[in-house]
């Protein structure tokens, strides 16, 4: 290393600190602790309905009441007997099984048994396949 001017070291000290508290190690029982054993002021506040759901189930609201109050039946529409055993009836015609049915159809099994038992909200497409397929008029069941 010629020709580079005198060595010197650096001797200062390096400090390394932690990173500050956050506002939970703050609230911590132990850092709270020590606070009062060193006499710093502590505050506490209790927060309006804090940790609690009174404004959720507070008494009955007016939309609360107003739903009470409706009497509307607000139920889906379902098949209507009339179609479910003209569905059956045609299948049974044809010879053919629930899931042979959902096949021609390109349905899951799981719609078919559904029209027949009823449970099913009807579908226009849906009927249509089954009207192409069974041969049968199914719409002016409805």
């Amino acid at each position: 290393m010629a020709g580079v001017g005198p060595m010197t070291q650096d001797w200062e000290p390096v400090v390394i600190r932690k990173k500050a508290p956050n506002s939970a190690a703050k609230r911590d029982e132990k850092t709270v602790n020590a606070a009062r054993r060193s006499g710093a002021d502590i505050e506490s506040v209790r927060k309006y309905n804090a940790g609690t759901n009174k404004a959720a189930s507070s008494g009955t609201s007016l939309n609360t009441k107003r739903l009470d109050d409706d009497t509307e039946n607000l139920a889906h529409e379902r098949v209507p007997t009339e179609l479910k055993k003209a569905i059956m009836q045609a299948r049974c015609e044809k010879k053919l099984t629930q899931s042979q049915l959902a096949q021609l159809i390109n349905e899951k099994p799981q719609v078919i048994q559904e029209y027949e038992s009823g449970k099913a909200i009807p579908n226009q497409q849906i009927l249509s396949k089954l009207e192409r397929a069974l041969g049968a008029k199914l719409r002016g069941k409805k």
